[in-house]
């Protein structure tokens, strides 16, 4: 056996305390799961918090990490430590124990794999949508208030939604060779953390399938983000997995009958070591529930 750990520490990016800690949560025990580890054996708190924030957000933030540790995952905070700070910052280290055969790495792809997906991108641009709702409402009077509201509350959902259900995924099968690597969606975005999947492999990656939520593409256009090159940062992304290519329509069944979403995504290919190519004619497929 061997022990995984993980630190991560960011800043806020919702106003509500319980959600935030829940985000927090959720974003570090990710990498843990990223590597196939199935439980999460605890979570360290680290709370950067400004001498004048009130104590409910304090506390809500630790309520939020709590319920997200035992209700979601299963697992426990098993202590932590805070500081005083100008400007708040959240996170922890979470470890697990997996037996190290069992490992999915993040590199390791194929030629001719096929790459899953699990939850749709393009948090940056509706959590920044969340906050001009808030501060400048005009900005977004082209559009329809109600729609932007149901991204962000799907945007909030997947981000409190963990990849450890991907993780029993993989272990209802006996044999799970055919997942050649594996890893999360942060804040690379998703050919950033492609192109870390290519290393060492002399293979280049094809994307042709981009689920992303709805009106990111066109936010994120309007934003000025990396939409078109899959480089916008997400928090608490989905598990990007590369598949052998016989096996990619039974794990994605698998998937679907657990009540995770999935798409195909792309392909791992010979064209130029380490490259990135989306397609001229990448369906785009826009998510407004999942």
């Amino acid at each position: 056996m061997v022990q995984v750990k993980n630190i991560d520490i960011f800043t806020p990016l919702v106003d509500e305390p319980e959600i935030m800690g829940e985000i927090a949560a959720c974003n570090v025990t990710n990498d843990i799961f990223a590597l196939n580890v199935p439980q999460i054996s605890g979570m360290l708190v680290f709370l950067a918090i400004n001498k004048n924030t009130p104590n409910h957000v304090s506390e809500g933030i630790l309520k939020g990490i709590k319920r997200f540790m035992e209700q979601k995952i299963d697992s426990k905070i098993v202590g932590g430590h805070t500081i005083y700070s100008e400007w708040p910052l959240i996170g922890g280290e979470a470890s697990g124990f997996i037996n190290k055969n069992d490992l999915i790495r993040k590199y390791g792809v194929k030629n001719g794999d096929k790459l899953i997906l699990t939850k749709p991108i393009g948090i940056q641009a509706i959590m920044a949508a969340y906050r001009i709702l808030k501060d400048t409402p005009e900005l977004l009077s082209e559009f329809s208030v109600s729609e932007i509201k149901n991204s962000i509350t799907l945007a909030i959902d997947l981000m409190t939604t963990s990849n450890q259900s991907v993780v029993k995924a993989i272990y209802t099968y006996d044999d799970f060779s055919f997942v050649h690597a594996m890893t999360d969606v942060t804040g690379f975005g998703l050919s950033g953390h492609l192109k870390e999947m290519l290393q060492f492999s002399g293979l280049s990656a094809f994307i042709e399938t981009i689920p992303s939520i709805k009106h990111s593409k066109i936010l994120s256009e309007e934003f000025g983000y990396s939409f078109s090159d899959c480089l916008c940062t997400e928090t608490a992304g989905g598990m990007l997995l590369a598949i052998d290519p016989s096996k990619i329509e039974d794990f994605s069944n698998t998937l679907s009958s657990q009540g995770i979403s999935n798409w195909i995504v792309g392909t791992i290919e010979k064209k130029e070591a380490g490259l990135v190519r989306i397609s001229k004619e990448v369906e785009q497929i826009e998510i407004s529930k999942v």
